[in-house]
């Protein structure tokens, strides 16, 4: 866990200070001044605009920022460090969050994954949590402040959400990601890690 200061500053992975990626943040935000519609607007963007690339079985894997706002698709960690990136590219403060899952939806059991989404810091609410991963068929992600309405829901011993606010992204995530250079690489070898207690 880390100060305010560093969900503002921009990172080698949620790099705002790219030209694309600003750009962008500026149109999202238009004239508004309300974070919580720029919020929702960057939310929006990436859950509805951004394609998951094992959904849509799309290359290349994407790993930073201004990488996954280039090619319109990115895994739910890549996803993350672009809605991180725009929302701090609007003042916004931004960390990525983790959930650990079953791999399949409808198993009573592992094996397990990591599962990225983000907390924005609204201010009259303090940090909520969004998943902009991409709805489909059993995915309902919404943006209702301060209502959570996630993609995932925690249904059985061995998931969790994580409680850590992250700045930048695990390292077993980032090296996933620049370790496997196809959609179906990356799914096969998703990123986990052990938890210390189950409840």
């Amino acid at each position: 866990m880390t100060g305010m200061q560093d969900h503002l500053k921009p990172t080698p992975i949620i790099d705002f200070d790219h030209p694309a990626v600003l750009k962008k943040a500026k149109e999202l935000a238009g004239k508004s001044q309300d974070q919580t519609e720029i919020a929702r607007s960057c939310f929006e963007f990436v859950r509805d605009e951004i394609k998951h690339s094992y959904d849509h079985r799309m290359n290349p894997v994407t790993l930073k920022a201004s990488e996954v706002l280039e090619h319109r698709t990115g895994y739910c960690y890549a996803k993350s460090h672009l809605l991180a990136a725009l929302l701090r590219a609007s003042s916004i403060p931004a960390g990525i969050c983790y959930q650990r899952l079953s791999r399949d939806d409808n198993a009573e059991e592992g094996p397990f994954c990591l599962h990225a989404l983000n907390a924005v810091h609204l201010e009259d609410i303090g940090w909520y949590r969004i998943d902009a991963r991409g709805n489909k068929e059993g995915v309902n992600a919404q943006f209702n402040p301060p209502h959570e309405k996630l993609a995932y829901e925690i249904r059985i011993e061995g998931e969790a959400d994580l409680p850590e606010i992250w700045a930048n992204p695990l390292p077993i995530v980032v090296e996933v990601l620049r370790k496997y250079k196809s959609y179906d690489e990356v799914y096969e070898n998703l990123p986990d890690v052990l938890l210390i207690s189950k409840k």
